[in-house]
């Protein structure tokens, strides 16, 4: 079994973090922490993440579920690992000339991009503040991204949740839609949905409601990205209001 190493931390981690070894020694000496988290990547991305047991994992691999637990303590220690590798790194750290602005723009769209190749990173609950190499080098990234701005430090890991919580829930939003829309065949889901207000509700009890559909706004539906586009420069606009204040 994988067990706590002198630093208190699961073996996993530790391993992750290069604090030892990646492969031991035993019957199956190429059996590696790091082909035990892509084989689990890519059971993820083929089947979702409902997908992926030790068992499942370990027949991808030729060997036995026992044979895992001499890597990672347990599942949820492979879900974080195989988190870790599907983000990866951070976009390039800020040059010393860019605007904060510009630099967590660049961090959100990396963040955006890198959830849309691997939806099912979305389906795994968030049970603690980053730990895995590549998602504190994300903070770090961002922190980078606002050196210049006069922010208190706990006013910039504030701004680094509120704008990874933006891009977490659009992507959960986009992906759930998604799933609707294959499942519905492809249809479109906004002009389904108009149709049925305009069944269900009149314009005296929704007058506001009923403004939005005479003027065609949910004729049809948006671009993937519009939603993000908006959204993402309304967070910004906010911080620039709190950076602005605090300068």
């Amino acid at each position: 079994m994988a067990d706590e190493g002198d630093t208190g931390l699961p073996a996993s981690i530790e391993a992750a973090w290069g604090l030892r070894e990646r492969t031991k020694k035993g019957p199956r000496p190429g059996l590696s922490l790091d082909g035990i988290v892509d084989a689990g990547v890519r059971i993820a991305a083929a089947e979702g993440i409902a997908g992926v047991s030790m068992s499942r994992v370990a027949a991808k691999l030729g060997t036995s579920a026992m044979s895992l637990y001499r890597y990672v303590a347990a599942k949820d220690e492979l879900l974080a690992l195989m988190v870790d590798a599907a983000i990866g790194p951070p976009p390039a750290m800020p040059a010393p000339d860019e605007e904060w602005r510009e630099g967590l723009s660049r961090w959100a769209w990396a963040h955006h991009d890198g959830l849309r190749r691997h939806p099912w990173v979305l389906r795994i609950p968030i049970t603690g503040p980053p730990s895995t190499p590549n998602e504190v080098a994300w903070v770090e990234n961002g922190l980078r991204c606002l050196a210049g701005t006069g922010l208190a430090e706990g006013e910039k890991m504030s701004v680094i949740l509120l704008l990874s919580g933006f891009v977490r829930n659009e992507a959960t939003l986009v992906t759930d839609l998604g799933a609707a829309a294959a499942a519905a065949g492809g249809a479109e889901i906004m002009p389904a949905w108009s149709s049925q207000l305009r069944l269900l509700t009149d314009a005296d009890r929704f007058p506001a409601l009923h403004r939005a559909l005479a003027s065609g706004v949910f004729d049809q539906d948006d671009e993937p990205d519009d939603e993000f586009v908006f959204g993402l420069e309304r967070v910004l606009d906010g911080i620039d209001a709190l950076v602005r204040e605090r300068g």
